[in-house]
């Protein structure tokens, strides 16, 4: 019998051992993930989550801050916005995947229903990681660029051929430590993260040092748009988006942990303060240089040595997040795509993960330059899911979750809804995001008036929440679907 980390009866049967006979380890299949196969402790959960932050992504959030924001206006609305927004994220995915050892998509089951999760997966998982990797790969271009520029004098510019070819190697790179596993994430991680903090604090002193806290309290964002409040609000928006933005890959990553507490706090250090601190240092050079790209910015603000430096480490970075969040989604696609999924090689089917991402980094420029809205998508979508995950399993499933159940086949499990689907989640999550569009129009970047003084994120986030409550109270419940009138244990 599996029983999750606290031992909780409500675990139930183990799904069928055969199920680890596709030659993976537990670590690389959707099955639950026993007490003594978990890889990570406090710390070392901590360097992943720290690795995963300090990326130059976080930088150039950072930089796409300073777009509406000063100094002041970008300290409140980043630690705020990514405190809520990781928050709320731990607390939906990171929870029950520590407790019960299982596969985020797998658990997901209990929301959308068994082909609900499937679909979700094949319409959202290309994107999500086309375009998260997509942008790291072309950091990584042009970060390595750069170097080149400042060493060899050359001319490459940010959208030549060079970007796309150090690109495609980062993509490379990506995929030969994935394929080893979870293990080699926690390796590289143990080398960059510490390196990667200690470079943070080096390039925050070199800022602070070329340029005083007066002048910089003092620069003007580099394109406001509007009143000092919508400007605030949307620095705000884009911290909320960050912090949701982790939904996708969390829960798969913190199943590898010891307890559900190893597998939370770390984010508070990682995901949140880390992010903030490398975020801030972002904005800070964004406004004092004029440059909102972090690949541009370096050598001027550091030197040649140092700037070279800092542009190498968070291109070795940029590898480590791909990493993680190919891994998970790695996992996610193998649960929706079965038998047919599971006979691929895993380095065959992890490089077929990194393919999407391989076509997008031809145009360099198209998704890079775009960022800001990049990310207004990504809380259009987030903030939903993670609404609807949190309230299904902590407010109408008691935090209980039976494992045999979560492998059942539709109409066996106590997970079963209409032919796989459960359409309250998805009217749920289709609410929020109208809201979301409603407030803020991620494609032309244009609110609502309203939106000053509620952001898009949170009453997506609210809207979803009492969407799927109200529905499966009133509905999914009464009709028998998807095990809500189990008692728990």
């Amino acid at each position: 019998m599996v029983t999750p980390a606290n031992h909780s009866p409500a675990a139930g049967p183990a799904p069928p051992a055969a199920g680890r006979a596709s030659g993976h380890a537990g670590e690389f299949t959707e099955l639950p993930v026993l007490r003594h196969e978990r890889i990570w402790g406090f710390w070392q959960f901590t360097s992943v989550n720290v690795g995963l932050a300090i990326a130059t992504w976080a930088f150039l959030t950072g930089g796409t801050i300073a777009m509406f924001a000063g100094v002041r206006t970008a300290i409140a609305a980043t630690v705020i916005g990514n405190l809520v927004g990781v928050v709320l994220m731990a607390a939906a995915t990171c929870l029950p995947s520590a407790k019960y050892g299982v596969e985020q998509y797998t658990a997901l089951r209990t929301v959308f229903g068994l082909n609900g999760v499937r679909t979700l997966i094949a319409v959202m998982m290309p994107f999500a990681q086309a375009g998260w990797n997509a942008v790291l790969a072309v950091m990584f271009g042009r970060a390595v660029t750069n170097v080149l520029n400042s060493v060899f004098g050359t001319t490459f510019a940010p959208d030549s051929w060079m970007v796309v070819a150090m690109s495609l190697l980062a993509l490379v790179l990506a995929w030969l430590i994935v394929a080893r596993g979870p293990v080699s994430i926690e390796w590289v991680n143990k080398i960059v993260a510490p390196l990667l903090a200690v470079l943070t604090v080096v390039m925050l002193i070199a800022l602070l040092r070329a340029h005083s806290w007066t002048e910089l309290n003092a620069a003007q964002p580099v394109a406001a748009l509007g009143d000092d409040r919508l400007n605030f609000t949307l620095a705000l928006e884009l911290s909320f988006a960050t912090g949701f933005s982790w939904w996708t890959i969390m829960g798969n990553l913190a199943r590898l942990t010891t307890t559900p507490r190893t597998a939370f706090w770390p984010n508070m250090i990682g995901l949140f303060a880390a992010s903030v601190v490398a975020g801030l240092i972002g904005t800070f050079a964004a406004l004092a240089l004029g440059e909102i790209d972090p690949t541009m910015w370096m050598v001027p603000l550091g030197g040649v040595l140092l700037g070279v430096l800092a542009l190498l480490f968070i291109a070795v970075a940029n590898v480590t997040s791909m990493v993680a969040q190919t891994y998970s989604g790695a996992l996610a696609v193998i649960r929706a795509g079965g038998s047919a999924v599971r006979r691929l090689p895993w380095p065959l089917f992890v490089a077929l993960m990194f393919l999407p991402s391989a076509v997008v980094v031809f145009w360099p420029t198209a998704l890079y330059d775009n960022f800001f809205k990049f990310i207004a998508w990504v809380g259009l979508v987030m903030a939903p899911l993670t609404a609807v995950y949190l309230v299904d399993f902590a407010l109408l499933r008691g935090r209980t979750l039976w494992l045999r159940d979560l492998y059942e086949p539709e109409g066996v499990s106590r997970y079963s809804f209409w032919w796989g689907f459960n359409p309250a989640a998805f009217l749920a999550v289709a609410a929020g995001a109208v809201t979301y569009s409603l407030l803020l129009n991620p494609v032309t970047f244009s609110s609502a008036g309203v939106f000053t003084y509620t952001s898009a994120s949170l009453p997506a986030f609210l809207v979803t929440a009492a969407v799927h409550t109200v529905l499966t109270l009133a509905w999914v419940r009464p009709a028998g679907k998807g095990g809500y009138r189990e008692e728990a244990p």
